[in-house]
């Protein structure tokens, strides 16, 4: 397996916040008994001589007794899990009412009120004298003090119900406790006297249960600031590593390893050629070796493919796993084990020299001129007396068939009147065939007079051609369909049985009929055959 940062990156991007959340909201998060203390501050005596308005602060008393240094204390009680706390989930023994215990060291609590619960049903919890109280501290042995000595410094707190984001507060007047002396203070820019100490927990809570202290945050906390950072950084890295990186394309699911041979229509080779060089760009592990004759024609593909299929011995094989022709229009009867896959509707035109003064022909005038019954422009309009020289292809070539089928209602062009289209006279009519069809264009836009046919995409790369309409209608696509244009094709692919499905000859098909081959095909002008009403027939409408 190939090693990726991308990857990599994709899954952090995935686990972090995936983990972050099932860490949160299902582990941390599912029951969970917070406090926070919302207010602790103290008023020494020597910080409200000298000063005004302090006089109020001086004079609270508790039975005629000044308190001595004495401090405010607001604590919320929360939920701060996603589940309800019920007075039974309290780490509580069943017969203690006592839910929560709040210490304070060195100080003495005078009073206290419940205020501010987030619903006015939770004060019914605290009607109770036993559990909603103020009591001694416990020795080392867990007992209280005998004799009531002990100084008041536990507030207890009943178990009270919490549904999920219910709270209520408990706000508490204290004061320095008879145990600890002036001296025992601590600077005044310093805490007066040590934190609460917050003692309880829920069963079934994480880490045991125990309380835990909760924050109040603006913006968010530290631990989702931190995954914000993380998520930031993935993000960060994953666009610098898609903007500065070397291009290159993904491989697709119809990628193949192995060597694939091609042949057939010259017609269709740029189409065919273009798309071997990107399947083998993308796919890596694929070689397809294209040469100057790779493709020969349409028949001679045929050939080919059935004689590899016929050489190929191997023990159970039910088709050729690395070989394809692709042919204009469907193959001659006489090869039984051929199969065909229509790949895309595609139009031929007839061409001439751009110093020919016409650019339109009746299908009549079409078939005289082949049948030799019009040998001059001048009988289709032309106003020079030029004769017109017939530059066609081999017999087995699949535009020469098109034409055949299509044009002249199955009537073949007379015979060559010149093996050699360069050994013409040009003072009278002549004929000539020529290989391929871009010998057939370079020699029409060479020769004076000259008349030829191809297929549409191919014609692009010739400036000295006119593209010949067929009784006023233009080769395009449109007037394949409405049927006003007669000269189209069926592009179709052969296989020599039926290929394995992981071969490269299935997959370099499978990549013809993807979005990127599909792309290809109609970059040359032609209609991949999915695109039509009935795919499988592949012909217009």
């Amino acid at each position: 397996m190939d090693f990726s940062w991308q990857s990599v990156i994709a899954v952090l991007g995935l686990v972090v916040p995936l983990g972050a959340a099932v860490w949160e909201f299902v582990l941390v998060g599912r029951k969970r008994l917070g406090y926070r203390v919302q207010m602790d501050t103290a008023v020494r005596d020597q910080d409200t001589v000298n000063l005004p308005h302090t006089a109020v602060l001086r004079r609270m008393q508790q039975n005629g007794r000044a308190l001595k240094d004495p401090s405010f204390v607001l604590l919320r009680i929360e939920n701060s899990g996603w589940t309800d706390i019920e007075p039974s989930h309290y780490a509580t023994s069943d017969i203690d009412t006592i839910g929560i215990r709040v210490l304070f060291p060195g100080r003495r609590v005078i009073a206290m009120a419940v205020t501010e619960p987030s619903h006015a049903f939770l004060l019914n919890s605290f009607e109770s004298r036993e559990s909603f109280s103020i009591t001694p501290a416990e020795d080392r042995s867990g007992e209280q003090p005998g004799d009531g000595s002990g100084e008041l410094c536990v507030i207890n707190l009943p178990r009270v119900p919490l549904n999920r984001r219910t709270h209520y507060k408990v706000l508490a007047l204290l004061e320095r406790d008879d145990t600890s002396t002036p001296s025992d203070f601590r600077p005044s820019q310093e805490r007066l006297f040590p934190e609460p100490e917050v003692r309880a927990g829920v069963r079934g809570g994480i880490r045991g249960g125990a309380i835990r202290e909760t924050k109040s945050h603006t913006l968010a906390s530290k631990p989702v600031m931190a995954l914000l950072l993380v998520l930031v950084m993935l993000v960060g890295v994953q666009s610098f590593d898609t903007i500065f990186r070397e291009e290159d394309h993904a491989a697709p699911l119809d990628c193949a390893s192995g060597t694939l041979h091609l042949s057939g229509s010259t017609a269709f080779e740029p189409v065919v050629r273009e798309a071997a060089k990107q399947y083998v760009r993308t796919c890596t592990d694929a070689e397809i070796p294209l040469t100057e004759n790779t493709f020969k024609g349409s028949v001679e593909g045929i050939n080919t493919l059935t004689d590899a299929g016929k050489a190929d011995k191997g023990p159970g094989v039910r088709g050729l796993s690395d070989h394809l022709t692709f042919t204009d229009g469907p193959r001659s009867k006489g090869h039984p084990r051929l199969l065909p896959r229509p790949v895309s509707l595609s139009l031929f035109t007839l061409v001439v020299r751009e110093d020919v003064e016409v650019e339109n022909l009746s299908l009549a005038e079409i078939r005289d001129i082949y049948a030799g019954r019009i040998t001059n422009w001048r009988q289709v309009g032309a106003e020079q007396n030029l004769p017109i020289q017939l530059i066609g292809r081999y017999p087995g070539s699949g535009s020469r068939t098109t034409l055949i089928d299509q044009v002249l209602r199955g009537k073949k062009p007379l015979a060559p009147t010149e093996d050699d289209c360069k050994a013409m006279d040009l003072s009278v009519p002549g004929r000539c065939e020529v290989g391929k069809t871009s010998t057939l264009l370079d020699t029409v836009s060479g020769t004076p007079g000259a008349l030829g046919y191809s297929e549409v995409g191919a014609t692009g790369a010739n400036k000295g051609l006119t593209l010949i309409r067929i009784d006023g209608a233009e080769s395009t696509l449109q007037g394949a369909e409405q049927g006003a244009y007669p000269f189209w094709q069926t592009e179709v692919a052969y296989t020599y049985g039926e290929p394995p499905a992981g071969s490269i000859a299935a997959g370099f098909l499978r990549y013809l009929a993807n979005e990127v081959g599909k792309d290809i095909v109609r970059s040359h002008g032609h209609r991949p055959c999915a695109e039509l009403e009935n795919p499988l027939l592949c012909r217009p409408s």
